[in-house]
């Protein structure tokens, strides 16, 4: 089985344009504690996890953030940035995932139509994501309906 974490970066502060807007303190503390919590709950796959991370500056700053819990690096992802079509991240993920575990690191609306469309299938599904919060999919093939929801983590719970 393969597995995926799909990250909603930390609360960001207000501003234009929205591809510079940068972490609060608060979404910086929300961050860390979630990637605490990611490095205890990480298996054997923590050697192997690939991080990707939109290239808008608060999803690059939270996987700054959880890069250093986890001992790795970061990669920019060109494709998924909040309005992000779906599709295409799911054939990508179906090329790409075979290289190891993967954390994805973007923005709402496009981390919560993943999420519900790799799990439930439909068009119109979305899994609601605060800031900083990590769903755990495993599945055998990235296709719409084919994951399983592992675990849903998010600040308010740990």
């Amino acid at each position: 089985m393969k597995r995926l974490w799909i990250m909603r970066h930390g609360e960001a502060a207000q501003g234009t344009p929205d591809s510079r807007r940068e972490l609060t303190q608060r979404g910086r503390d929300e961050v860390s504690s979630m990637a605490k919590w990611l490095a205890a709950s990480l298996d054997t796959s923590r050697d192997r996890l690939r991080i990707l991370a939109s290239p808008y500056v608060r999803a690059q700053q939270t996987a700054a953030i959880v890069a250093e819990q986890l001992g790795t690096q970061v990669e920019s992802l060109a494709m998924i940035t909040p309005d992000d079509p779906v599709q295409p991240v799911i054939e990508w993920l179906q090329e790409d995932a075979q290289q190891g575990p993967l954390l994805l690191i973007s923005h709402m609306p496009l981390v919560g139509r993943l999420s519900g469309r790799l799990v439930e299938g439909d068009l119109r599904s979305s899994l609601r994501m605060q800031t900083a919060a990590i769903a755990a999919l495993q599945a055998e093939v990235w296709a719409a309906g084919c994951a399983e929801l592992l675990d849903f983590r998010s600040p308010a719970d740990i």
